[in-house]
């Protein structure tokens, strides 16, 4: 994600949107880590307050978790207590490093035109049958929502395309489920998992 409003949005309002009240992912988050071994390498996108991090930290996985927004990033290694790595989505190099990838309203705010190239390099960086996990807000058009950040909007046809474009992509399945976001808006969320 290299969207300079946005990441405007999220210095402006790191500590804000890093202390706020959040339920986590649950169901998905659990259901991932319950697909890997334990004590797996995981990497999370875009680890915003660092909550879903500390989660994983606390059930014994080796998490290296990474954002593009500095701010944020800071706010997460104030609740991890280690380091959170400054990262845009096209900056991920490692190959067969992960065996987990945990992109929890992450990879939304990539651009239409560099998602499939986002996730080759996702799965480039996992090891061979290592498991991602993604999350979506489905919409029709890409564009900004009420508060300026930019969102890919995709729907379930559309962004299937782009993991199958990028990858030879193993057990891919997309699930929708409704919900909100930071601005509470009603949001229908798009969650992919997707082996490589």
């Amino acid at each position: 994600m290299a969207d300079d409003p946005t990441l405007k949005f999220y210095a402006d309002n790191a500590a804000v949107y890093a202390g706020r009240a959040r339920d986590l992912p649950q169901a998905q988050l659990d259901a991932f880590l319950a697909q890997l071994p334990p004590g797996a390498a995981i990497l999370e996108l875009g680890t915003g307050g660092g909550q879903d991090a500390a989660h994983m930290l606390e059930r014994g996985f080796a998490v290296t978790p990474t954002d593009a927004s500095a701010a944020l990033a800071a706010q997460a290694e104030r609740r991890i207590g280690r380091p959170v790595r400054l990262m845009r989505f096209a900056e991920l190099e490692e190959i067969a490093t992960y065996d987990g990838v945990w992109a929890s309203a992450a990879l939304l705010h990539a651009p239409r035109s560099e998602l499939t190239d986002d996730l080759t390099r996702i799965h480039r960086a996992l090891r061979p049958g290592g498991l991602l996990v993604a999350s979506f807000k489905a919409g029709s058009e890409e564009g900004r929502d009420s508060l300026g950040r930019y969102y890919n909007y995709l729907q379930a046809p559309a962004l299937l395309a782009h993991f199958q474009a990028a990858a030879p992509w193993a057990d891919l399945t997309l699930t929708e489920r409704a919900g909100t976001g930071y601005d509470n808006v009603p949001t229908q969320w798009l969650w992919v998992s997707a082996r490589a």
